[in-house]
Protein backbone atom coordinates (compact mmCIF):
# COMPACT_ATOMS: atom_id res chain seq x y z
CA UNK A 1 0.00 0.00 0.00
CA UNK A 2 2.09 3.26 -1.35
CA UNK A 3 0.70 6.98 -1.50
CA UNK A 4 1.16 8.34 -4.94
CA UNK A 5 4.51 10.06 -5.70
CA UNK A 6 2.64 13.59 -5.95
CA UNK A 7 1.80 13.00 -2.29
CA UNK A 8 4.71 12.37 -1.14
CA UNK A 9 6.75 14.93 -3.51
CA UNK A 10 4.48 17.58 -1.65
CA UNK A 11 5.35 16.28 2.20
CA UNK A 12 9.13 16.43 1.33
CA UNK A 13 9.06 19.61 -0.38
CA UNK A 14 7.85 21.05 2.39
CA UNK A 15 10.19 19.45 4.72
CA UNK A 16 13.13 20.95 2.80
CA UNK A 17 11.82 24.08 2.45
CA UNK A 18 10.99 23.91 6.18
CA UNK A 19 14.76 23.85 6.72
CA UNK A 20 16.35 25.72 3.89
CA UNK A 21 13.97 29.19 4.52
CA UNK A 22 16.34 29.06 7.53
CA UNK A 23 19.26 29.95 5.35
CA UNK A 24 17.98 33.21 4.53
CA UNK A 25 16.16 34.46 7.27
CA UNK A 26 13.41 36.14 5.81
CA UNK A 27 10.58 34.75 7.44
CA UNK A 28 10.64 37.38 10.74
CA UNK A 29 8.59 36.57 13.98
CA UNK A 30 5.66 39.89 13.74
CA UNK A 31 6.18 40.33 17.51
CA UNK A 32 10.18 40.11 18.55
CA UNK A 33 11.53 40.35 15.26
CA UNK A 34 13.88 37.58 15.24
CA UNK A 35 13.86 35.17 12.46
CA UNK A 36 12.14 31.84 12.22
CA UNK A 37 14.04 28.74 10.96
CA UNK A 38 17.08 30.24 11.34
CA UNK A 39 20.31 28.70 13.31
CA UNK A 40 22.07 31.96 14.17
CA UNK A 41 18.38 33.04 16.03
CA UNK A 42 18.26 30.28 17.57
CA UNK A 43 16.27 28.45 15.33
CA UNK A 44 12.41 28.32 15.94
CA UNK A 45 10.69 26.82 13.59
CA UNK A 46 7.25 28.18 11.89
CA UNK A 47 5.58 27.07 8.88
CA UNK A 48 3.29 29.33 6.87
CA UNK A 49 0.58 28.25 4.47
CA UNK A 50 0.33 24.62 5.85
CA UNK A 51 -2.26 22.51 3.40
CA UNK A 52 -3.74 19.10 4.60
CA UNK A 53 -2.93 16.14 2.52
CA UNK A 54 -5.68 13.31 1.27
CA UNK A 55 -4.30 10.08 3.31
CA UNK A 56 -4.74 7.04 0.83
CA UNK A 57 -8.20 5.69 0.53
CA UNK A 58 -9.58 9.25 1.25
CA UNK A 59 -12.19 11.64 -0.16
CA UNK A 60 -12.58 14.95 0.80
CA UNK A 61 -16.39 16.25 2.17
CA UNK A 62 -16.13 19.90 2.43
CA UNK A 63 -18.14 21.11 5.16
CA UNK A 64 -21.03 23.13 6.36
CA UNK A 65 -25.04 23.31 7.51
CA UNK A 66 -27.84 21.45 6.54
CA UNK A 67 -30.85 19.85 7.76
CA UNK A 68 -29.82 16.99 9.65
CA UNK A 69 -32.74 14.33 11.09
CA UNK A 70 -35.37 12.15 9.17
CA UNK A 71 -37.71 14.25 6.80
CA UNK A 72 -39.66 11.62 5.46
CA UNK A 73 -42.43 9.79 7.58
CA UNK A 74 -40.91 8.05 10.45
CA UNK A 75 -42.56 4.37 9.38
CA UNK A 76 -41.39 2.90 11.81
CA UNK A 77 -42.77 5.64 14.63
CA UNK A 78 -39.69 6.23 16.74
CA UNK A 79 -39.05 9.44 16.07
CA UNK A 80 -35.95 9.70 17.07
CA UNK A 81 -34.12 11.98 14.42
CA UNK A 82 -36.00 14.76 14.07
CA UNK A 83 -34.87 17.21 11.69
CA UNK A 84 -32.68 20.04 13.21
CA UNK A 85 -30.20 22.42 11.30
CA UNK A 86 -26.08 22.07 12.56
CA UNK A 87 -22.61 22.58 10.92
CA UNK A 88 -20.54 20.00 10.00
CA UNK A 89 -16.80 20.91 9.89
CA UNK A 90 -14.35 19.58 6.99
CA UNK A 91 -13.31 16.28 6.99
CA UNK A 92 -12.19 13.29 4.73
CA UNK A 93 -13.81 10.17 4.72
CA UNK A 94 -13.11 6.28 2.76
CA UNK A 95 -14.51 6.36 -0.82
CA UNK A 96 -15.53 2.79 -0.16
CA UNK A 97 -16.79 0.33 2.87
CA UNK A 98 -13.54 -1.61 4.29
CA UNK A 99 -13.03 -4.31 1.68
CA UNK A 100 -12.04 -8.04 2.94
CA UNK A 101 -8.60 -7.52 1.47
CA UNK A 102 -8.29 -4.51 4.11
CA UNK A 103 -9.35 -6.22 7.34
CA UNK A 104 -7.21 -9.36 6.15
CA UNK A 105 -4.12 -7.20 5.55
CA UNK A 106 -4.78 -5.86 8.84
CA UNK A 107 -5.12 -9.46 10.49
CA UNK A 108 -2.03 -10.81 9.31
CA UNK A 109 0.31 -7.81 10.68
CA UNK A 110 -1.19 -8.39 14.06
CA UNK A 111 -0.36 -11.59 13.44
CA UNK A 112 3.07 -11.57 12.24
CA UNK A 113 4.08 -8.41 14.91
CA UNK A 114 2.46 -9.84 17.90
CA UNK A 115 3.83 -12.87 18.15
CA UNK A 116 3.88 -13.27 22.19
CA UNK A 117 0.18 -11.60 22.01
CA UNK A 118 -2.25 -14.50 20.11
CA UNK A 119 -5.11 -13.32 21.65
CA UNK A 120 -4.59 -9.95 20.03
CA UNK A 121 -5.09 -11.57 16.64
CA UNK A 122 -7.99 -13.53 18.01
CA UNK A 123 -9.50 -10.65 18.94
CA UNK A 124 -9.65 -8.89 16.12
CA UNK A 125 -10.94 -11.84 13.97
CA UNK A 126 -14.42 -10.89 12.53
CA UNK A 127 -17.30 -13.67 13.62
CA UNK A 128 -17.88 -15.41 10.52
CA UNK A 129 -21.00 -17.39 11.96
CA UNK A 130 -23.16 -14.35 11.66
CA UNK A 131 -24.25 -15.63 8.49
CA UNK A 132 -26.11 -18.37 10.00
CA UNK A 133 -29.53 -18.64 10.05
CA UNK A 134 -31.75 -21.54 11.29
CA UNK A 135 -33.64 -21.71 8.68
CA UNK A 136 -31.23 -21.20 5.55
CA UNK A 137 -28.38 -22.58 4.16
CA UNK A 138 -25.56 -20.02 4.29
CA UNK A 139 -22.74 -22.25 5.28
CA UNK A 140 -20.83 -21.51 2.19
CA UNK A 141 -20.76 -17.70 3.09
CA UNK A 142 -19.71 -18.76 6.26
CA UNK A 143 -16.64 -20.72 5.10
CA UNK A 144 -15.22 -18.47 2.32
CA UNK A 145 -16.95 -14.57 2.48
CA UNK A 146 -14.09 -13.52 4.17
CA UNK A 147 -10.87 -15.50 3.07
CA UNK A 148 -12.10 -16.51 -0.46
CA UNK A 149 -10.48 -14.24 -3.39
CA UNK A 150 -13.70 -14.06 -4.99
CA UNK A 151 -14.91 -11.59 -1.90
CA UNK A 152 -11.66 -9.82 -1.51
CA UNK A 153 -13.18 -6.42 -2.92
CA UNK A 154 -16.58 -7.13 -0.67
CA UNK A 155 -16.81 -4.74 2.61
CA UNK A 156 -16.22 -6.54 5.47
CA UNK A 157 -18.52 -8.14 7.88
CA UNK A 158 -18.80 -9.35 11.30
CA UNK A 159 -16.81 -6.81 12.59
CA UNK A 160 -18.19 -5.40 15.58
CA UNK A 161 -17.80 -1.69 17.01
CA UNK A 162 -14.65 -2.00 19.30
CA UNK A 163 -13.09 -3.79 16.28
CA UNK A 164 -13.72 -1.26 13.95
CA UNK A 165 -12.42 1.16 16.12
CA UNK A 166 -9.03 -0.70 16.58
CA UNK A 167 -8.99 -1.14 12.85
CA UNK A 168 -8.94 2.76 12.37
CA UNK A 169 -6.02 3.38 15.11
CA UNK A 170 -3.95 0.26 13.32
CA UNK A 171 -4.24 2.26 9.89
CA UNK A 172 -3.26 5.35 11.50
CA UNK A 173 -0.05 4.22 12.59
CA UNK A 174 0.55 2.42 9.25
CA UNK A 175 0.28 5.40 7.19
CA UNK A 176 2.40 7.74 9.01
CA UNK A 177 4.87 5.30 9.53
CA UNK A 178 5.38 4.72 5.45
CA UNK A 179 5.28 8.58 4.83
CA UNK A 180 8.57 8.65 7.69
CA UNK A 181 10.09 5.76 5.96
CA UNK A 182 9.49 6.89 2.45
CA UNK A 183 11.01 10.55 3.54
CA UNK A 184 13.78 8.37 4.57
CA UNK A 185 13.46 9.57 7.84
CA UNK A 186 12.94 5.52 9.35
CA UNK A 187 14.40 2.66 7.77
CA UNK A 188 11.75 0.39 6.92
CA UNK A 189 11.55 -2.53 9.43
CA UNK A 190 9.63 -5.45 8.61
CA UNK A 191 11.05 -7.29 11.83
CA UNK A 192 9.17 -5.12 14.08
CA UNK A 193 7.77 -7.39 17.57
CA UNK A 194 5.49 -6.86 19.78
CA UNK A 195 5.74 -3.55 21.99
CA UNK A 196 8.67 -2.65 19.86
CA UNK A 197 6.25 -1.51 16.77
CA UNK A 198 5.54 1.93 15.01
CA UNK A 199 2.84 3.42 16.79
CA UNK A 200 2.31 7.62 15.90
CA UNK A 201 1.70 9.13 18.95
CA UNK A 202 4.62 6.92 20.88
CA UNK A 203 6.96 8.19 18.11
CA UNK A 204 5.67 11.80 18.79
CA UNK A 205 6.42 11.23 22.63
CA UNK A 206 9.75 9.84 22.10
CA UNK A 207 8.57 6.60 23.13
CA UNK A 208 9.54 4.16 19.91
CA UNK A 209 12.77 5.25 17.57
CA UNK A 210 12.73 3.02 15.05
CA UNK A 211 16.20 2.62 12.60
CA UNK A 212 16.74 6.01 11.45
CA UNK A 213 16.99 6.67 7.75
CA UNK A 214 19.31 7.83 5.12
CA UNK A 215 17.48 11.34 5.33
CA UNK A 216 16.67 12.25 8.51
CA UNK A 217 15.53 15.88 9.76
CA UNK A 218 17.31 18.41 10.46
CA UNK A 219 17.25 20.21 13.85
CA UNK A 220 17.89 24.11 13.17
CA UNK A 221 18.91 24.28 17.07
CA UNK A 222 22.57 25.04 17.21
CA UNK A 223 22.69 22.71 19.52
CA UNK A 224 21.66 19.67 17.57
CA UNK A 225 22.20 18.62 14.31
CA UNK A 226 19.33 16.40 13.52
CA UNK A 227 15.60 15.14 15.68
CA UNK A 228 12.65 13.32 15.03
CA UNK A 229 9.58 14.83 13.45
CA UNK A 230 7.20 16.58 16.10
CA UNK A 231 3.69 17.37 15.58
CA UNK A 232 4.16 20.75 13.96
CA UNK A 233 5.83 19.82 10.86
CA UNK A 234 2.36 18.69 10.02
CA UNK A 235 4.06 15.87 7.98
CA UNK A 236 2.20 13.11 9.82
CA UNK A 237 -1.74 12.29 9.60
CA UNK A 238 -4.46 12.90 12.06
CA UNK A 239 -5.95 9.82 12.93
CA UNK A 240 -8.16 7.77 11.31
CA UNK A 241 -11.45 6.99 12.86
CA UNK A 242 -14.90 5.86 12.58
CA UNK A 243 -16.91 8.79 11.63
CA UNK A 244 -19.41 10.54 13.70
CA UNK A 245 -23.12 10.29 12.68
CA UNK A 246 -23.35 13.76 11.88
CA UNK A 247 -20.58 13.48 9.50
CA UNK A 248 -21.88 9.99 8.39
CA UNK A 249 -25.02 11.40 7.49
CA UNK A 250 -24.15 14.67 6.14
CA UNK A 251 -21.55 12.77 3.51
CA UNK A 252 -24.35 10.69 2.99
CA UNK A 253 -26.59 13.43 1.73
CA UNK A 254 -23.65 14.97 -0.80
CA UNK A 255 -25.91 17.87 -1.16
CA UNK A 256 -22.89 20.17 -2.67
CA UNK A 257 -24.27 18.16 -5.65
CA UNK A 258 -27.66 20.28 -5.11
CA UNK A 259 -26.48 23.70 -4.01
CA UNK A 260 -26.07 27.32 -5.74
CA UNK A 261 -23.15 29.60 -3.61
CA UNK A 262 -25.65 29.05 -0.72
CA UNK A 263 -28.93 27.91 -2.00
CA UNK A 264 -30.43 24.56 -1.54
CA UNK A 265 -32.24 23.43 -4.80
CA UNK A 266 -33.61 20.48 -3.35
CA UNK A 267 -33.17 18.05 -0.43
CA UNK A 268 -32.44 14.64 -1.24
CA UNK A 269 -34.23 11.60 0.41
CA UNK A 270 -31.65 9.47 -0.96
CA UNK A 271 -27.87 9.60 -1.30
CA UNK A 272 -28.81 10.29 -5.38
CA UNK A 273 -31.65 12.84 -6.74
CA UNK A 274 -35.02 12.30 -6.89
CA UNK A 275 -37.77 9.88 -4.39
CA UNK A 276 -36.98 6.37 -6.00
CA UNK A 277 -34.39 3.92 -5.84
CA UNK A 278 -34.06 3.47 -10.03
CA UNK A 279 -31.75 5.09 -12.16
CA UNK A 280 -33.23 8.09 -14.26
CA UNK A 281 -30.57 8.05 -16.46
CA UNK A 282 -31.39 7.25 -20.67
CA UNK A 283 -28.97 4.92 -20.74
CA UNK A 284 -29.81 2.65 -17.37
CA UNK A 285 -33.03 3.45 -16.81
CA UNK A 286 -34.79 1.39 -14.33
CA UNK A 287 -31.71 -0.04 -12.61
CA UNK A 288 -31.44 0.00 -9.13
CA UNK A 289 -29.38 2.86 -7.17
CA UNK A 290 -28.26 0.48 -4.34
CA UNK A 291 -28.24 -3.10 -3.04
CA UNK A 292 -31.23 -3.77 -1.06
CA UNK A 293 -34.50 -6.09 -0.83
CA UNK A 294 -36.67 -4.60 -3.41
CA UNK A 295 -39.66 -7.02 -1.90
CA UNK A 296 -40.78 -10.16 0.31
CA UNK A 297 -38.05 -12.95 -1.02
CA UNK A 298 -36.43 -10.52 -3.96
CA UNK A 299 -33.02 -10.21 -2.85
CA UNK A 300 -31.10 -9.95 -6.57
CA UNK A 301 -33.84 -9.86 -9.15
CA UNK A 302 -34.72 -12.85 -12.09
CA UNK A 303 -32.09 -14.68 -13.72
CA UNK A 304 -30.94 -12.44 -16.77
CA UNK A 305 -31.38 -9.54 -15.24
CA UNK A 306 -30.32 -9.59 -12.21
CA UNK A 307 -30.94 -5.50 -11.29
CA UNK A 308 -28.96 -5.01 -8.42
CA UNK A 309 -26.52 -7.37 -9.41
CA UNK A 310 -25.66 -8.62 -5.70
CA UNK A 311 -27.18 -11.73 -3.65
CA UNK A 312 -25.51 -10.48 -0.69
CA UNK A 313 -23.36 -8.17 -0.68
CA UNK A 314 -21.21 -6.40 -3.91
CA UNK A 315 -17.97 -4.94 -4.76
CA UNK A 316 -17.64 -2.08 -2.63
CA UNK A 317 -17.15 0.32 -6.09
CA UNK A 318 -20.31 -1.07 -7.51
CA UNK A 319 -22.98 1.53 -8.38
CA UNK A 320 -22.85 5.03 -8.93
CA UNK A 321 -20.48 7.37 -6.12
CA UNK A 322 -22.33 10.49 -4.42
CA UNK A 323 -21.20 14.02 -5.47
CA UNK A 324 -18.61 13.67 -2.46
CA UNK A 325 -17.37 10.30 -4.62
CA UNK A 326 -18.29 8.43 -2.12
CA UNK A 327 -19.72 4.82 -2.85
CA UNK A 328 -22.23 2.36 -1.37
CA UNK A 329 -23.43 5.27 1.12
CA UNK A 330 -26.96 3.94 0.61
CA UNK A 331 -27.27 -0.44 0.60
CA UNK A 332 -24.70 -2.86 0.44
CA UNK A 333 -23.99 -2.82 4.47
CA UNK A 334 -25.06 -0.51 7.02
CA UNK A 335 -22.54 1.22 8.86
CA UNK A 336 -21.00 2.09 12.67
CA UNK A 337 -20.56 5.51 12.89
CA UNK A 338 -18.96 6.56 16.49
CA UNK A 339 -22.04 7.70 17.97
CA UNK A 340 -23.60 6.33 21.52
CA UNK A 341 -27.21 6.04 20.82
CA UNK A 342 -29.93 7.72 22.61
CA UNK A 343 -33.44 8.31 20.94
CA UNK A 344 -33.34 12.01 22.00
CA UNK A 345 -29.62 13.41 20.72
CA UNK A 346 -31.17 15.55 18.44
CA UNK A 347 -32.40 17.87 21.50
CA UNK A 348 -28.99 17.26 23.37
CA UNK A 349 -26.05 17.56 20.94
CA UNK A 350 -24.26 20.94 20.02
CA UNK A 351 -24.97 22.44 16.71
CA UNK A 352 -21.53 22.60 15.65
CA UNK A 353 -20.21 19.14 15.26
CA UNK A 354 -22.86 16.85 17.10
CA UNK A 355 -21.69 13.70 19.05
CA UNK A 356 -22.52 11.88 21.82
CA UNK A 357 -20.08 9.57 23.32
CA UNK A 358 -17.15 11.89 24.61
CA UNK A 359 -15.18 9.72 27.55
CA UNK A 360 -12.51 12.31 28.18
CA UNK A 361 -8.64 11.10 29.14
CA UNK A 362 -5.18 12.24 29.87
CA UNK A 363 -2.03 10.44 29.97
CA UNK A 364 -0.74 8.42 32.22
CA UNK A 365 2.75 10.30 33.92
CA UNK A 366 4.93 9.50 36.66
CA UNK A 367 5.56 12.05 39.71
CA UNK A 368 7.81 14.11 37.63
CA UNK A 369 4.73 14.85 34.41
CA UNK A 370 6.81 12.41 32.37
CA UNK A 371 4.48 10.15 29.92
CA UNK A 372 4.89 6.42 31.33
CA UNK A 373 6.36 3.92 29.34
CA UNK A 374 4.00 2.14 26.88
CA UNK A 375 1.82 -0.91 27.14
CA UNK A 376 2.86 -4.02 26.13
CA UNK A 377 1.30 -3.36 22.74
CA UNK A 378 3.12 -0.28 22.22
CA UNK A 379 0.70 2.13 22.59
CA UNK A 380 0.46 5.52 24.92
CA UNK A 381 -1.07 4.31 28.26
CA UNK A 382 -4.15 6.37 29.54
CA UNK A 383 -6.95 6.68 31.89
CA UNK A 384 -9.88 8.40 32.85
CA UNK A 385 -9.47 11.80 33.85
CA UNK A 386 -10.74 12.20 37.10
CA UNK A 387 -12.97 14.52 39.45
CA UNK A 388 -9.38 16.20 40.54
CA UNK A 389 -8.22 16.49 36.99
CA UNK A 390 -10.99 18.58 35.84
CA UNK A 391 -11.98 20.89 39.32
CA UNK A 392 -11.44 23.95 37.44
CA UNK A 393 -12.82 23.38 34.21
CA UNK A 394 -16.20 25.17 33.28
CA UNK A 395 -16.67 23.39 29.92
CA UNK A 396 -17.28 19.94 30.76
CA UNK A 397 -17.96 18.10 34.68
CA UNK A 398 -17.73 14.71 34.22
CA UNK A 399 -15.35 12.52 32.01
CA UNK A 400 -18.04 9.87 31.02
CA UNK A 401 -20.52 11.97 28.56
CA UNK A 402 -21.90 8.82 27.29
CA UNK A 403 -25.08 9.40 29.58
CA UNK A 404 -25.39 13.23 29.63
CA UNK A 405 -28.40 15.02 29.89
CA UNK A 406 -29.75 11.36 28.48
CA UNK A 407 -29.12 8.62 31.58
CA UNK A 408 -26.92 10.88 34.81
CA UNK A 409 -28.19 11.51 37.19
CA UNK A 410 -29.59 15.11 36.45
CA UNK A 411 -32.01 13.12 33.86
CA UNK A 412 -32.99 10.72 35.77
CA UNK A 413 -36.32 9.80 37.43
CA UNK A 414 -36.39 6.64 39.97
CA UNK A 415 -39.68 5.15 40.16
CA UNK A 416 -40.32 5.83 43.87
CA UNK A 417 -37.69 8.23 44.06
CA UNK A 418 -38.19 11.19 41.81
CA UNK A 419 -35.88 13.26 39.89
CA UNK A 420 -32.14 13.89 39.67
CA UNK A 421 -30.93 11.25 42.10
CA UNK A 422 -27.84 11.24 41.83
CA UNK A 423 -27.00 7.36 41.80
CA UNK A 424 -28.72 7.04 38.95
CA UNK A 425 -27.33 6.07 35.40
CA UNK A 426 -28.38 4.59 32.17
CA UNK A 427 -29.62 1.56 33.79
CA UNK A 428 -32.14 3.41 36.17
CA UNK A 429 -33.32 5.46 33.42
CA UNK A 430 -34.07 2.72 30.60
CA UNK A 431 -34.78 -0.14 32.94
CA UNK A 432 -37.55 -2.70 32.00
CA UNK A 433 -40.69 -1.12 33.33
CA UNK A 434 -43.29 -3.88 35.31
CA UNK A 435 -44.54 -5.90 32.80
CA UNK A 436 -42.51 -5.50 29.80
CA UNK A 437 -39.39 -6.96 27.90
CA UNK A 438 -36.89 -4.01 28.81
CA UNK A 439 -34.81 -1.45 27.12
CA UNK A 440 -31.80 -2.41 24.64
CA UNK A 441 -30.11 1.21 25.25
CA UNK A 442 -27.17 1.32 27.83
CA UNK A 443 -23.48 3.44 27.11
CA UNK A 444 -22.52 0.67 24.59
CA UNK A 445 -25.48 1.32 22.47
CA UNK A 446 -23.31 2.67 19.09
CA UNK A 447 -25.66 3.61 15.87
CA UNK A 448 -25.48 2.40 12.71
CA UNK A 449 -26.58 3.57 9.39
CA UNK A 450 -27.25 3.35 5.96
CA UNK A 451 -29.08 0.33 4.99
CA UNK A 452 -27.91 -2.84 3.93
CA UNK A 453 -28.54 -6.09 1.39
CA UNK A 454 -30.95 -7.39 4.01
CA UNK A 455 -32.90 -4.25 4.01
CA UNK A 456 -35.99 -1.99 2.84
CA UNK A 457 -35.77 0.97 0.87
CA UNK A 458 -36.81 2.74 3.70
CA UNK A 459 -33.28 2.29 5.30
CA UNK A 460 -31.54 3.48 2.51
CA UNK A 461 -32.15 7.26 3.85
CA UNK A 462 -29.57 8.66 5.61
CA UNK A 463 -31.60 10.30 8.13
CA UNK A 464 -32.90 6.63 9.59
CA UNK A 465 -30.61 5.60 12.29
CA UNK A 466 -30.73 2.22 14.61
CA UNK A 467 -28.46 0.80 17.20
CA UNK A 468 -26.53 -2.38 18.50
CA UNK A 469 -24.75 -3.50 21.26
CA UNK A 470 -20.63 -2.12 20.56
CA UNK A 471 -20.20 -5.93 21.05
CA UNK A 472 -22.05 -7.54 18.78
CA UNK A 473 -21.57 -8.11 14.91
CA UNK A 474 -24.14 -8.53 11.87
CA UNK A 475 -23.86 -10.19 9.00
CA UNK A 476 -25.04 -6.41 7.30
CA UNK A 477 -22.90 -3.91 9.45
CA UNK A 478 -19.46 -2.68 8.03
CA UNK A 479 -17.71 0.11 8.24
CA UNK A 480 -15.77 3.03 6.80
CA UNK A 481 -12.85 5.23 8.34
CA UNK A 482 -12.91 9.10 8.45
CA UNK A 483 -9.97 11.73 8.95
CA UNK A 484 -10.45 15.26 10.51
CA UNK A 485 -9.51 17.96 8.15
CA UNK A 486 -7.34 20.62 10.00
CA UNK A 487 -6.87 23.99 9.24
CA UNK A 488 -9.16 25.87 6.73
CA UNK A 489 -12.46 23.97 5.91
CA UNK A 490 -11.83 24.87 2.00
CA UNK A 491 -9.11 22.29 0.45
CA UNK A 492 -6.65 23.64 -2.14
CA UNK A 493 -6.58 21.17 -6.35
CA UNK A 494 -3.56 19.86 -4.73
CA UNK A 495 -4.62 18.50 -1.85
CA UNK A 496 -7.92 16.85 -3.02
CA UNK A 497 -6.04 14.63 -5.31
Amino acid sequence: MRFKSSFLFTISAAALALASCGKGGKDVSSTTGWAYNNPKYGGFEYRSGYEQQKGPGLAFVEGGTFIMGQVEEDVMREWDNSPRRVTVPSFYMDETEVRNADYREYLYWIQRVYTDYPEVYRKALPDTLVWRRPMAYNEPYVENYFRHPAYSDYPVVGVNWLQASDYCAWRTDRVNELILIDMGILELDVNQQNENNFNTEAYLLGQYDGSPGRRPMKDLDPNNDTRRVRNDDGILLPRYRLPTEAEWEYAALGLIGNSYEERLTHRRMYPWDGHIVRNASKKERGQMMANFVRGSGDYMGMAGSLNDRGDVTVNVKSYYPNDYGLYCMAGNVNEWVADVYRPLSFQDVEEFSPYRGNIFQTKVLDEEGIVVDKDELGRIRYREETDKDILDRYNYRTSDNRNFRDGDGASNIVPGEGWANTDANTKNMYAASPGSLGSLVSDRSRVYKGGGWRDRAYWLSPGTRRFLDEREARDDIGFRCAMTRVGSPVASKKSKK
